[in-house]
C-alpha cells in the first residue's frame, strides 16, 4: 500500500490490490480514496489489523507497535492472486511486506509464476521463508537487507565487502535479474550482469523512517517503468527513501523533496562485471 501512496505522490499511477475486512478496513478504504489510489479490494471475514507508532518528541524515538494481522481465509487470498491474473497490460508488479496468518509461505513464489505468464517484472520486497521461495521461481529485482541477504545465501553473516560476489552468485543462478541491498548508514548497493554501484544518501534531519523502504521501492520501479537506467532508477529511489524521512508520521516522500534531494546522492563504488 505504501508503495503505491508514493508512486502517487511523486506523479505515478499504480494499482494496489488488497484485502480488506471490519470497519478498520473500511476506514483504510476510504484513506486509500482520499488519496486518488487505484485499487481493487478483496473483501475479507476478519479485521484489517491496525499499527500504532508513537513518537516520543522530546527524543524523537519511535515506538512501533505491530499488531497480530487478521486470518487470511484460502478463498481471500486467492481471489487476490485472481485479480492480479485478470489485470492486462502489466510492466512490472511489486509484492511487499510479511504474510498474514493462513497465507501460504510460497504466495510470493505464485506471484512469480504469474509475472512471468504476464512477461512482466516482479520486484518483492520481503523476508524470511517468503522471500526463499520468491528467488527460486525466479524474479525480476529484490530488496534485502545484509540479514536478509545472509539468510537467502545461507550465510551466519555477511560483509558490504562480500556483497558484489554473493548477489552475482544469486544473479547467475537465475534467482533474480538485479539486486538492490540496503547497507544502512553506508546506502545502498545495485547487483546486476553488468555491474555494481554503491550509492549514499545525503545526510538530512530524519524526523521519521516510516515508510522509508517502500518509498525507496516506489522510487526504483517508477524510474524503470519510465525507462530510466538502473544506476537513475536506484539514485532516485535513494532519494525518494530519504525524503520520507524528512515528514511525520506515514506521510512518506514528497516529489519537491525527492526533486530536491536526488543530485545529492552520491556514487560511493563502482564496477562492471
Amino acid at each position: 500500500m505504501n508503495v503505491s501512496r508514493a508512486i502517487k505522490h511523486l506523479g505515478g499511477e499504480s494499482m494496489a490490490i488488497y484485502p480488506a475486512g471490519g470497519y478498520s478496513g473500511k476506514f483504510l478504504q476510504k484513506l486509500v480514496e482520499q488519496e486518488g489510489i487505484q485499487s481493487k479490494i478483496v473483501d475479507i471475514k476478519n479485521h484489517t489489523r491496525e499499527n500504532l507508532i508513537a513518537l516520543d518528541t522530546s527524543t524523537n524515538q519511535q515506538y512501533r507497535f505491530g499488531m497480530p494481522g487478521p486470518e487470511i481465509y484460502e478463498d481471500e487470498w486467492k481471489e487476490c492472486l485472481q485479480l492480479l491474473k485478470d489485470e492486462i497490460d502489466v510492466s512490472f508488479i511489486v509484492a511487499s511486506g510479511s504474510l498474514a496468518r493462513g497465507i501460504p509461505v510460497d504466495i510470493y513464489g505464485q506471484i512469480a509464476s504469474i509475472a512471468k505468464q504476464k512477461n512482466a517484472k516482479l520486484i518483492v520486497d520481503t523476508s524470511g521463508e517468503a522471500l526463499k521461495q520468491a528467488v527460486n521461481e525466479g524474479v525480476y529485482l529484490v530488496k534485502p537487507n545484509l540479514a536478509e541477504l545472509s539468510s537467502l545465501a545461507g550465510k551466519d553473516e555477511i560483509h558490504a565487502e562480500m556483497v558484489d560476489d554473493v548477489a552475482m552468485q544469486m544473479i547467475e543462478e537465475g534467482k533474480c535479474e538485479v539486486m538492490v541491498v540496503s547497507l544502512g548508514q553506508a546506502g545502498a548497493m545495485l547487483v546486476s550482469k553488468e555491474s555494481m554501484i554503491q550509492m549514499m544518501p545525503p545526510v538530512v534531519k530524519r524526523k521519521s523512517t516510516v515508510g522509508a523502504g517502500d518509498s525507496m521501492v516506489a522510487g526504483i520501479v517508477l524510474s524503470l517503468s519510465l525507462g530510466k537506467s538502473l544506476e537513475e532508477s536506484l539514485r532516485y529511489g535513494i532519494a525518494c527513501g530519504t525524503a520520507a524521512t524528512l515528514n511525520d508520521g506515514t506521510e512518506l516522500c514528497r516529489k519537491q523533496d525527492t526533486d530536491k534531494l536526488y543530485p545529492l546522492v552520491k556514487v560511493i563504488s563502482s564496477a562492471t562485471h
